[in-house]
């Protein structure tokens, strides 16, 4: 059997339309450059009669080479009772230049009658019609069958009918597409099933996750015969979203052995989804298959034993064939080894029963004891392990700060100031910055000052702030715990502080936060000497 699959993306077309998502010219055109490195097969880039900024996208990417992806602009078949050449949306696709086009038409006879209004027999012409157009201008063409298998299910002569005059006009592909995402498992397959075995022309899948069934219903119909997948690639889209391409790939190509991207590729697919949501700013699930932060995270005991003996004891696969890596959750149920391999990657010769890691534990319980918790904050625990090592010179000293508060303004917006004082290597340097809020507006300042000093830091900034009362009963008085989450671009890293004053508790952790960056980058850069 043929098991090579193409993956087409439609991050920037289906993704755009989910709640919060909009991009920009330059964001769609990092995506691009992130799905292409991939080694995606398309990229569907959105569709350039709908919007100036698609038509400045198109103009803009032209100039970029591509060395691996196809990409792919997209449009409706012509409106009804008109010629195609006179169409604005068939023109404006022809302006996007693009090797590919993609066509979505009407299979579901409801919608052919009651949404677009027109007759069965106008909606056959109008796919033939605009496919026919393409494929004369030399383009490959892929035909969205929209709403096929609620179409199939209630009229499949007709549901056929539309994919057979789709062939007529020249289609290179017909994509099934579950547009209401509201399909199970077993369908899918079996209407895929009949349209592959019915048809020569290439069969490609396209789920919505209206049900949570989109991966699961594109490895079926791929199960099933289909050589293309359309998806997200980290899922989100329209509603509930559209199949998540990264978790496709993973479950296809590791799990299944299909081929769809390059094999030394695979261990991309998490940094991309990272770089994706980064771009999308959008917060990439922490539990997401394959490329999430807790994919391939352990706590209890028992399992980290298990996972330390035989990592198939309690994982489906080794996490870097995907370019992730196994962690292990600093908490009252780790364990002495767990901590112990912690310690080991700052000082390999400290062993189990040192003096060091008796004093690093003994620590740990204190900390936890006055409300610190380090199984989201891993960061924050190595910081803890060098200091008690003698590991650890700060890159800077804070030598004060202050914020101010201003109530809202007319629109109800509140915003704060702060002010800082930072000390490098007896090197003062003041900055002030607004935010929205005193922890923002402390966090601009405290990078600002810092950034003359250690310019790298002008790539980070937080992706998460939360905050936990640690003793109700105290009221106005009780200790927080902050938990903050930073990345610069490319990885992720999160600290802790607890304090009775929310501001201090916010400030411990976004030191910690710029001083995990900056150790990052001098031990880098001693690898490199090295």
């Amino acid at each position: 059997m043929e098991k090579n699959i193409k993956i087409y993306d439609s991050t920037l077309r289906d993704g755009a339309q989910a709640e919060g998502i909009s991009f920009s010219v330059e964001d769609k055109i990092k995506i691009v450059k992130a799905l292409d490195e991939l080694g995606v097969s398309y990229i569907e880039a959105g569709n350039p009669g709908s919007n100036p900024k698609d038509l400045e996208f198109f103009e803009r990417i032209k100039s970029i080479e591509l060395n691996n992806t196809k990409l792919t602009a997209f449009g409706s078949t012509r409106r009804r009772n008109i010629k195609v050449q006179d169409d604005a949306n068939v023109k404006s696709l022809l302006l996007a230049n693009s090797p590919v086009v993609a066509i979505f038409g009407k299979s579901w006879d409801f919608h052919v009658t009651d949404i677009i209004n027109t007759t069965l027999e106008e909606n056959l012409n109008m796919i033939k019609d605009t496919l026919a157009f393409f494929k004369e201008k030399g383009k490959e063409v892929v035909y969205d069958a929209e709403h096929f298998f609620d179409g199939y299910k209630a009229n499949p002569e007709y549901a056929m009918k539309t994919l057979k005059t789709a062939i007529d006009g020249g289609a290179d592909s017909l994509v099934l597409c579950d547009t209401n995402g509201g399909c199970m498992p077993n369908e899918i397959y079996e209407i895929t099933k009949l349209v592959v075995n019915k048809y020569k022309t290439e069969v490609g899948i396209h789920c919505h996750n209206d049900c949570g069934m989109a991966v699961a219903n594109s490895v079926m119909a791929v199960f099933a015969g289909a050589k293309q997948v359309q998806g997200t690639y980290i899922g989100f889209g329209e509603r509930c979203g559209n199949a998540n391409l990264s978790t496709v790939i993973g479950n296809l190509q590791v799990k299944n052995d299909y081929e769809c991207i390059n094999q030394e590729n695979l261990e991309l697919i998490t940094d991309i989804a990272r770089k994706v949501a980064e771009i999308a700013n959008v917060s990439l699930d922490d539990k997401e298959p394959y490329v999430g932060r807790a994919a391939f995270t352990h706590k209890g005991g028992m399992h980290i034993d298990g996972v330390n003996k035989a990592s198939k004891s309690f994982e489906h696969i080794n996490p870097e064939i995907v370019g992730n890596e196994r962690r292990f959750l600093m908490s009252e149920v780790a364990g002495r080894s767990t901590i112990l391999k912690k310690i080991q990657k700052v000082a390999p010769n400290v062993k189990k029963d040192s003096p060091e890691t008796i004093q690093i534990m003994d620590r740990l319980k204190e900390l936890e004891h006055e409300g610190y918790q380090f199984e989201g904050a891993e960061s924050t625990f190595e910081l803890i392990i060098r200091k008690n090592l003698g590991k650890y010179k700060p890159f800077f000293k804070l030598e004060n700060f202050k914020t101010i508060g201003e109530k809202p303004n007319e629109s109800g917006e509140l915003t704060a100031f702060a002010m800082v004082k930072v000390n490098v290597d007896d090197k003062i340097k003041m900055a002030a910055a607004e935010g929205d809020g005193p922890v923002n507006a402390l966090d601009k300042a405290l990078r600002q000052a810092l950034e003359v000093f250690y310019p790298e830091l002008k790539k980070v900034h937080l992706t998460d702030y939360k905050v936990r009362v640690l003793d109700t009963k105290e009221a106005t008085a009780a200790k927080v715990r902050v938990l903050i989450s930073s990345t610069d671009g490319k990885h992720e890293w999160s600290t802790v502080g607890v304090s009775t004053d929310i501001i201090n508790a916010s400030l411990i952790a976004l030191i910690d936060s710029i001083e995990v960056k900056l150790l990052r980058e001098l031990t880098k850069k001693i690898k490199a000497y090295i």
